[in-house]
């Protein structure tokens, strides 16, 4: 089981890592908001740790940001002991809550409540829509042509793109969870960057890329991957 720990003092860093992995757990480690969304895409964790306080993004941005695509259980290990600052991180989408200092053994067993408790998101999906299929497991995307498959190329930014959409079929996805996913919080002002892709992507995997049918934006708001029934 995977769990990513953010948090900006290197010394509690270290000692969860220390004690997580002798516990059997595979531990990632972010140190500020925005490297934490950044391991949260690449790495999927099974549960996310994280404090409040850190620089750049504070913990329920990346709260915020990380429930935007996914399921995955999040516990929050905060010195911010006030009542108001942990009904807001439940209110941004944490699971639990833990304050500093914390006894070892008390985090661990809020670590497989948890678990226990939270389904582990299903297995990487298949999607198809017109005639094109993604394959987020082999990370690969083919296109119908004349009775025949084509590989379609995309780049490692327009693959993050498309994933984000795949994982919230129907659904929303704002311009700042894209932005601040792929680029981090200092480009969550930067639309022009999903406007380049979006079009990008639509060319390549859209029937008419004018009059798109499946990759629709939201004016003012984001994106939606829109898949037929």
């Amino acid at each position: 089981m995977r769990i990513l720990i953010a948090d900006d003092d290197p010394q509690i860093l270290r000692a969860l890592r220390i004690t997580l992995a002798a516990k059997g757990y595979d531990v990632v480690t972010a140190s500020d908001g925005p490297a934490a969304i950044s391991a949260a895409v690449d790495h999927r964790p099974d549960l996310v740790m994280l404090d409040l306080g850190m620089p750049h993004l504070d913990g329920v941005q990346v709260i915020e940001a990380i429930r935007g695509w996914s399921a995955a259980p999040i516990l929050v290990v905060s010195g911010r002991t006030g009542a108001a600052d942990k009904v807001e991180a439940l209110d941004a989408g944490a699971d639990d809550y833990v304050t500093k200092p914390f006894a070892i053994d008390e985090l661990l067993a809020r670590i497989r409540a948890l678990t226990r408790r939270v389904p582990r998101e299903a297995e990487d999906p298949v999607v198809r829509f017109g005639d094109v299929t993604v394959d987020l497991a082999a990370r690969t995307v083919l296109r119908e042509r004349d009775e025949r498959s084509e590989s379609v190329r995309l780049t490692p930014t327009e693959w993050q793109v498309l994933e984000l959409l795949i994982r919230n079929p129907g659904r929303l996805v704002t311009r700042q969870t894209l932005l601040s996913s792929i680029w981090g919080t200092s480009h969550v002002t930067d639309t022009g960057y999903l406007r380049l892709y979006m079009s990008q992507l639509r060319k390549k995997l859209e029937p008419h890329p004018g009059e798109p049918r499946f990759l629709l934006t939201e004016a003012g708001m984001g994106y939606r991957l829109q898949l037929p029934d």
